[in-house]
């Protein structure tokens, strides 16, 4: 499995590699809803936007990340990020996180555009065998977004992670197998064919 900066463009957004030229887009993006307060996600506040800039460039020089800026398609208005991380190429697997959305743009099919182009690059171009979703215990709107994707809940890792705030989190896991792939791949276009109808 190769992992290499890649653009991904559907409909209605674009994911390409994150760049230093983005920070300042990224930082309006997570002011339209101030999404770092919700202390649950890893939306950088604006003061901190450099360093979350400087480690997921870090994750992606180890190897173990592939981040993304989530562009409007066909502007440069920054909506939102995500990546791959926890990217392990011996064993075929991946994890897909960090993903934020201005609140502006939140349910209205973007994300599921996203999944869709994150999904079908992982299983189709990669070869994933398994794609991974994590969320905090306590985001229970992440967790419904993810169960809505078709992910399955593989369980819960107690007292996983220190938060930022120094909180000790569960962290929910789900993913999506090879098999399983085609049904939630037919499953994200009904819902993106769906939302774009209305």
């Amino acid at each position: 499995m190769q992992i290499s900066p890649i653009t991904l463009t559907g409909r209605h957004a674009q994911l390409v590699p994150l760049d230093s030229q983005h920070l300042d887009g990224l930082k309006i993006a997570a002011a339209d809803g101030k999404l770092w307060e919700h202390f649950f996600t890893s939306v950088p506040a604006p003061d901190q936007t450099e360093a979350w800039h400087a480690t997921a460039k870090e994750g992606e020089k180890n190897g173990n990340m592939l981040p993304f800026t989530v562009l409007a398609q066909g502007s440069d208005t920054i909506l939102g990020s995500t990546r791959y991380c926890n990217i392990d190429c011996a064993n075929l697997r991946l994890e897909i996180g960090y993903t934020w959305y201005a609140k502006s743009v939140q349910r209205t099919g973007i994300n599921t555009e996203c999944k869709l182009m994150l999904l079908s690059h992982a299983f189709e171009i990669l070869g994933c065998n398994v794609v991974e979703f994590r969320t905090d215990w306590l985001n229970k709107k992440s967790q419904a977004a993810i169960t809505r994707l078709g992910a399955k809940q593989d369980g819960i890792l107690r007292s996983h992670m220190v938060s930022n705030d120094g909180r000790v989190r569960d962290t929910v896991v789900f993913s999506v197998l090879k098999h399983e792939w085609p049904g939630v791949k037919r499953n994200l276009e009904y819902f993106l064919a769906r939302n774009s109808n209305h």
